[in-house]
């Protein structure tokens, strides 16, 4: 019964925990919506493309159409096609700045990148083939795709084989959205190479994240910045360098080991016939974000994945005291010490919010700790006792927060800690008689046949 007892305390300590968690979510939550609030004012995470060198054209063609009785005629047609051109070189380089923005208790990290995008095409455009056809080619234009133009903090300069070209909004000729900068090229003759250097040079604002698109044959990408907590997505740096003031990173990426024209060419296609970078999702980037190495949120609430093992715990070692000395504990002391256990996640949450998250979580620990040693000295009868649980809770709560800071780490810590638990507990209780204190006789199958019989 007292085993039942201690099992059906142990799971109800399971409802304030959950309720724990459910706050820690609730205030993840008001995080991501303090991150769209300032993206909504500032900008978003930002995934720059490009550039496309894009080519339109008008073609003549014959189609098969059935006229209004039915008899299928050959009619003429005007198409409107366009060739997209992609680099033989891409290079891609700059600094993010990182800076902290606030709303209310919540800090976002933004920054903005100063970067230097060098493209080099080689471009033929196809001679006219077809008898009859004719084929009118528009004005050739480069297309840049960027996910929040907003970003654009000053007047970026464009070089187009060093000579100064004028960048427009939209992502194509006459057409005024968001999704992108073009600028007009001269034209491009039938039959010929032509060879086009680009230089871009742009300051970029964003909120946490930026991707670059590899669009290029061969591409070359180096990001640095001041802050010292990056992490990569995509395809991996070539080289890093990670240190205390800051990390520089570098990518060297052919066209043959990315997905990035075909997933550019097979975007969807906004009105103007342009990729927008939002509608690039499904291709290969690469990304750094600018993490916080102390997200108090995501340890709250791995901390209260551990809650459950810290109530059982105690409560055993309740239940060792009351077998082993006699020493009646009421169920409602055991709820309430299962209480005292779940507070200190709450207090651990809501002081990590104001100060770091260590000093949180040293003031939660001693507040709940301090609690509940002076409530067992009671209990237990016993100042001693109600000090070796305070030392035994002492030792949880350090092991709890070596598995906090050390993620990668956590698998194995654990594991220690659940075998350096299951070795006490079977140290301390080795020489217990469980057939005594469960006050009957063992069977006969289970008496030493050495011991006459009683």
């Amino acid at each position: 019964m007292r085993i039942a007892m201690v099992l059906g305390l142990t799971l109800a300590i399971l409802v304030p925990l959950t309720m724990v968690r459910g706050v820690v979510h609730e205030r993840q939550e008001y995080r991501r919506q303090a991150v769209a609030d300032i993206a909504r004012s500032y900008a978003g995470a930002q995934t720059f493309a490009g550039p496309v060198l894009v080519v339109p054209y008008q073609e003549e063609i014959e189609v098969e159409e059935p006229d209004r009785s039915g008899i299928v005629r050959t009619v003429s047609k005007t198409v409107q096609r366009r060739w997209t051109f992609f680099p033989k070189t891409l290079a891609v380089e700059g600094e993010l700045k990182p800076d902290i923005r606030r709303i209310e208790l919540h800090e976002v990290r933004v920054y903005e990148w100063h970067g230097t995008v060098k493209a080099a095409f080689e471009v033929t455009i196809p001679a006219d083939h077809g008898a009859g056809r004719e084929r009118r080619i528009g004005q050739p234009y480069l297309s840049y795709a960027i996910s929040d133009v907003r970003g654009v903090a000053v007047a970026p300069a464009l070089q187009v084989d060093r000579r100064s070209r004028a960048l427009q909004q939209g992502g194509a000729p006459g057409h005024g959205g968001r999704e992108g900068l073009h600028a007009v090229l001269d034209p491009l003759h039938p039959g010929q190479l032509r060879r086009v250097q680009t230089e871009l040079q742009l300051v970029l604002a964003g909120t946490e994240r930026l991707a670059l698109v590899p669009l290029g044959e061969q591409n070359n990408f180096a990001l640095s910045s001041s802050w010292p907590h990056p992490r990569f997505e995509g395809s991996s740096p070539r080289t890093r360098i990670i240190e205390a003031d800051g990390f520089r990173a570098g990518w060297d990426i052919p066209g043959v080991a990315t997905n990035a024209q075909q997933g550019y060419l097979a975007a969807p296609r906004s009105d103007d016939g342009t990729r927008a970078a939002n509608a690039l999702a499904g291709v290969d980037t690469v990304s750094v974000s600018l993490v916080d190495p102390v997200d108090v949120y995501s340890k709250t609430d791995r901390a209260t994945k551990y809650g459950l093992l810290f109530v059982l715990l105690t409560f055993i070692g309740f239940f060792i005291f009351e077998l082993t000395k006699a020493l009646p504990i009421h169920p409602i002391q055991y709820g309430l010490v299962g209480l005292a256990l779940a507070m200190f996640f709450l207090l651990l949450l809501s002081l990590s919010e104001h100060v770091e998250f260590g000093w949180a979580y040293l003031a939660a620990g001693i507040a709940c700790i301090g609690l509940i040693t002076f409530y067992l000295s009671a209990v237990l009868r016993s100042v001693v006792r109600a000090l070796g649980f305070a030392a035994m809770l002492s030792t949880l709560y350090a092991a709890l927060y070596g598995l906090l800071v050390s993620e990668d780490n956590a698998l194995v810590l654990g594991a220690g800690l659940l075998f350096v638990v299951l070795a006490t507990l079977m140290t301390v209780t080795r020489k217990v008689d469980w057939y005594q204190l469960g006050g009957r006789a063992p069977s006969p199958a289970r008496r030493d046949p050495g011991l006459p019989a009683s």
